[in-house]
């Protein structure tokens, strides 16, 4: 199950994404991730795929519980496959 606390170590794809806050305006995206790679994340919007880079972008995310979490992507750097072996320390605000 995936919870706020263990978001970094789940997959993505599937996943209702928005993002808040980038250093170029044309990355302000909204869609469901279809997929990712080590720096990049692909996004399901209305007017078509986008491709964003994962080191500019902070996401909100919504779980399938409909919560909502936010997420830096710099945390997000790395094959989704070795995300499950990193230790992340969480910070909360």
């Amino acid at each position: 199950m995936i919870t706020p606390l263990n978001i970094l170590r789940h997959e993505l794809i599937g996943l209702k994404a928005r993002v808040v806050k980038a250093t170029h305006q044309g990355y302000k995206q909204e869609g469901i991730i279809i997929g990712e790679t080590k720096n990049t994340i692909k996004i399901r919007t209305k007017r078509g795929e986008k491709v964003l880079p994962k080191n500019c972008i902070v996401l909100e995310l919504e779980l399938p519980d409909g919560s909502i979490v936010r997420v830096d992507g710099k945390l997000l750097i790395s094959r989704p496959e070795d995300r499950i072996k990193k230790r992340y320390r969480i910070k909360f605000v």
